[in-house]
This record gives C-alpha cells, sequence and structure tokens, in this order.
C-alpha cells in the first residue's frame, strides 16, 4: 500500500502543480478518518465477543462450512497529496487511491501475505472461532453418552464368593435374587445342576440390568474352568467354559542321599510328580525297602501354564531310575482311544497285574512269615501276610483289578476286604477303619482304586494293613513273589510309540550324561 502511494504521488508529481481545493481536501480527510474508526471499532467488538481460546493464536481450526466463506476485504480511502491542483484532478486521484486489503481467512493465506500478519486476530474473529472451538466438546458429550448407554446395556456384575458353609440359597440371598429364580436355574438342565455343587473359594458373579433382572450367571470353579448360564426364551442355557493352557516340557535329575521323598525335594519336584515316580516303577522296585544312598533319577514332564505363569504340572512323560546299579526306564503313551499307560523303550508295560504296596506306608511293621508272637495273644503262629504301619484313614488301594468276594468283619483281621482277582489269585485287606463307599460283595473294582481306609479293628495294637496274598488259595510272600505283566503295548501302535520314544530317550541319554558330569 505503501509503495504504491509513493508511486502514486510521484505520477501526481509529473503533473503540473495546481492548488486542490480546500474543501475537497477537507472531505477527503473525514472520509478516509471515518473509514478507519469504523474498521477499529468493528474489530474491537469482535473481539470482546469471541471466548478465548485454549489453543495458540496460530492453531486456528475451521469448520468445514467456514472455510468456503469468501474473503473479507476492507477498503480504506487515503487523501490525495498536497500537489493536487483542480477538482477533476482530486476525483482522478481519489479513484486511484482506493486500495483493497483482503485479509485471509486461512493460516496458509496468513502465512502467505506478512502485510496482514498484524491483522489476524481480526481474521480469527472474522471466522468465528467460538463455533469452531465448541465443535469438540460437543462431539465428547456425544461419546460419553453413548458409553452411558452401553454401560446401561451391559448390566451390572455382581459377585460373591463362596464361603465355608455357604450354600445358593445364601448367596442368592446376598444377591438379592429370588429362590424361584434359584429353582428355575438349578432345574433348568443337568449342566445347571451342576451349580448346586459349589465349594469354598469359588466365585458365583450375576449381571443385573437396571429393573434388577438377570442377564448372566457365571460359576466360576477355577482359573481355567466355568459355568456359564444365559437365560433364554425356553428356559436358560448353561455352557461349560474352559481356558486352554500352554504346555511346557521340563527336565530335572536328582540322586538319593536319604530317602526318594528328600531328593525329589532338591530336584524341584512336587509332592504328586514324586508319588508319580514312585507309582511308575513300584511294580519293579520296593520304594520302602529297596531304597539306597546313590539311587539316581531323571524325568522329563510337562508343565502347563496360564498367562505366562505356571499353573500346574502335567503329566511324567520318560522317566528313568538307577536302583541298586540296575536301570529301569518308563516312556508314556496314549493311544487312539485317549488311554495312556507307561512301557518299557521295548514296549513292556511297566503296570503289572498287581501293585506291589496297596498302601502309602510309613513302614513295614510285621513281615511274612513262618512263626511269629502274636503281640495281642502272646504266643508264636504263622503271619501269613505283611503289615504296612500307616495312619488312621490312610487310603487302601486295590492291588489288582477285581472283584468283591468278601466286606464284613472276619474274627481278628476286624472290618475286612477280600478281592478275587481271574481265577488264581486272591488279595486279603484287614483291619480297616470303613469302607469306601460303593465297594459292596459282587462289585468290580480296578487296580488302583481306593476299596477301604487304615484302622486297627479286630486284633491289632496300632493303626496298620495286614495284606494277605494267594496263588490258588496258597499264602505267598507278596514282597518276594514274582508279579505276573500286564498286556504288553499292542502291535498296532509300534510304529507310533517307535516315534513318540525317540527323543524321550534321547534327552534321557544327556540327562544320564549331564548327572555323571555334575558327580564327576
Amino acid at each position: 500500500m505503501i509503495n504504491d502511494y509513493k508511486l502514486h504521488s510521484d505520477l501526481m508529481g509529473s503533473r503540473p502543480a495546481k492548488r486542490p481545493s480546500r474543501l475537497a481536501l477537507v472531505a477527503v480527510a473525514g472520509l478516509a478518518l471515518c473509514a478507519t474508526a469504523i474498521y477499529a471499532s468493528l474489530g474491537d467488538s469482535e473481539k470482546s465477543a469471541a471466548p478465548k481460546s485454549a489453543e495458540a493464536p496460530n492453531e486456528i481450526t475451521l469448520a468445514p462450512a467456514q472455510v468456503a466463506q469468501p474473503r473479507k476485504e476492507v477498503t480504506l480511502i487515503l487523501p490525495a497529496p498536497a500537489e493536487a491542483t483542480s477538482i477533476e484532478d482530486q476525483s482522478v486521484n481519489e479513484n486511484a487511491e482506493q486500495q483493497t486489503v483482503s485479509v485471509p481467512t486461512t493460516d496458509t493465506e496468513a502465512a502467505q501475505d506478512p502485510i496482514v500478519e498484524t491483522s489476524l486476530s481480526e481474521a480469527a474473529a472474522d471466522s468465528k472461532p467460538s463455533e469452531v472451538q465448541s465443535q469438540p466438546e460437543v462431539t465428547q458429550e456425544t461419546i460419553s453418552s453413548e458409553d452411558a448407554i452401553v454401560s446401561i446395556d451391559q448390566g451390572t456384575w455382581l459377585e460373591e464368593k463362596v464361603k465355608s458353609g455357604d450354600n445358593l440359597a445364601l448367596i442368592f440371598s446376598r444377591l438379592k435374587l429370588s429362590p424361584n429364580l434359584l429353582h428355575r436355574i438349578v432345574n433348568s438342565s443337568k449342566e445347571a445342576k451342576d451349580l448346586a455343587n459349589i465349594r469354598p473359594g469359588e466365585t458365583i458373579r450375576v449381571r443385573l440390568d437396571k429393573q434388577g433382572e438377570l442377564l448372566e450367571l457365571v460359576h466360576k470353579k477355577s482359573a481355567i474352568r466355568s459355568l456359564q448360564i444365559l437365560p433364554s426364551e425356553e428356559g436358560f442355557i448353561a455352557q461349560t467354559h474352559d481356558r486352554s493352557l500352554e504346555k511346557r516340557v521340563a527336565t530335572t535329575s536328582g540322586t538319593i542321599a536319604n530317602s526318594l521323598y528328600l531328593a525329589a525335594q532338591r530336584a524341584g519336584l512336587s509332592d504328586s510328580l514324586t508319588m508319580e515316580l514312585a507309582n511308575i516303577f513300584g511294580w519293579d522296585i520296593d520304594f520302602a525297602l529297596e531304597i539306597r544312598a546313590g539311587d539316581q533319577f531323571s524325568l522329563i514332564y510337562e508343565e502347563e501354564y496360564l498367562d505366562g505363569k505356571k499353573y500346574r504340572n502335567g503329566p511324567i512323560l520318560a522317566a528313568e531310575f538307577i536302583n541298586q546299579g540296575k536301570v529301569f526306564r518308563a516312556i508314556r503313551f496314549e493311544d487312539d482311544e485317549g488311554y495312556s499307560n507307561y512301557y518299557s523303550p521295548e514296549g513292556d508295560s511297566m503296570r503289572k497285574a498287581f501293585l506291589r504296596a496297596p498302601v502309602d506306608f510309613r513302614r513295614i511293621s510285621s513281615r511274612f512269615t513262618k512263626a511269629r508272637f502274636h503281640p495281642v495273644l502272646g504266643k508264636k503262629r504263622p503271619h501269613k501276610g505283611v503289615d504296612y504301619s500307616a495312619a488312621t484313614g490312610t487310603p487302601i488301594k486295590a492291588a489288582g483289578d477285581g472283584r468283591v468276594i468278601f466286606r464284613g468283619t472276619k474274627g481278628g483281621y476286624g472290618r475286612t476286604v477280600i478281592l478275587r482277582h481271574g481265577s488264581q489269585y486272591t488279595t486279603l485287606y484287614g483291619h480297616l477303619s470303613k469302607y469306601r463307599s460303593g465297594v459292596n460283595n459282587g462289585s468290580r473294582v480296578r487296580q488302583g482304586q481306593v476299596i477301604g481306609y487304615v484302622g486297627k479293628s479286630g486284633l491289632a495294637t496300632g493303626p496298620h494293613l495286614h495284606y494277605e496274598f494267594r496263588v490258588n488259595g496258597v499264602h505267598r510272600n507278596p514282597l518276594t513273589i514274582k508279579l505276573p505283566a500286564a498286556e504288553p503295548l499292542a502291535k498296532k501302535y509300534r510304529s507310533k510309540f517307535l516315534s513318540v520314544s525317540t527323543p524321550l530317550i534321547a534327552q534321557l541319554d544327556l540327562a544320564a550324561k549331564t548327572m555323571v558330569a555334575d558327580a564327576r
């Protein structure tokens, strides 16, 4: 504008000097002052009306509708130079000196035109920033209201932890749910009936709507299993959900100094894995009598993880036990029907037809002998079995598959169970404290099934199990008799077993070499 004004002055200076009319000069100057005052007052009023923005002045966001607004133009009429000498020239000068200043409506235009830098606040006021900045606030309010609606639709969750002595009626009462609802849920299906089998430590969670009506019920039995019950038009739908566990393979080894239990603890084995290890080799090794210092063991087993943390131990996949220099190895194999068993590397079953010891005992208090001083009768008489000393209530397991041929009180044996195994073998279990529920005369039992509990009924001075083993009616020593083996691996599984056992045996070999190196 200033350059244009100078150019205009130069052009005017080239004309003959004429003295302008005083009245015309006064009019021109007055109009210019009025235009400037009006423009300034408009800018001040729009500034006061617009709210203060929390953002920097240069960060102006326009709504899409405002981007298309036309440029605001302000026309300033400047007074003519003193050299104007006539009314006609003055009119020409006035037209020539009308300068148009366009205020950009975007930050980009403002950056491109440095002349209007000082008018940026007026341009922001013209583009109505108060309307633009209120748009994000409206959007945020809309999102919040939608979230509130979703929260209402999802309902409210309530949770109760099952305590000792609790039942479903008490829990429903604490959750303010009606007994009629409980009755309808429990009787809706076989799966829903399982809801009644709650135990301390488990949780019951319910989701209710605004009216308090049931939308969902979840019985969390463990970290991986839960029962979900949903209402439907017909009644209720019950579904069991199991979370999958990540399986990892672990290997450990140990050397016995005092006992298998202590050596297993040092190797990091849990009690359940230690018992499983003993059960695998229990048909070949008497862990109460035949364990010696220096015996060694190695095993490969599964660990199961949930959310990156160890949840529990899985089964033993392969194991080795060196007892008094004799090596025993076992490989776990699962057939097509899901039945698993342990076999030697040659495919022979580790399981025998009978357990070597039918109870977890502390010690053997009396052995099989032809003459023993009876502690109650006070005289010598044959002892045709083995006495396993154990605490009262210790579970007693069936030594093999068979049928109950006697359950009741039998003289000095006290409470007694006799099992028949095939046509040749029978086993007797005496001095029981009580019988296992469901074990009756004529009922079938499986090897390892609990049939009763240790006690001291009959002629006994303390709690123990009196165990007898008979072949064709003749008493035999349970500790020394060669037990018949179970059926070997079926031929149709031989190739599959080989593919499973080969890498496991290689790992056992590596563990054995590591133990030897550590010992040296």
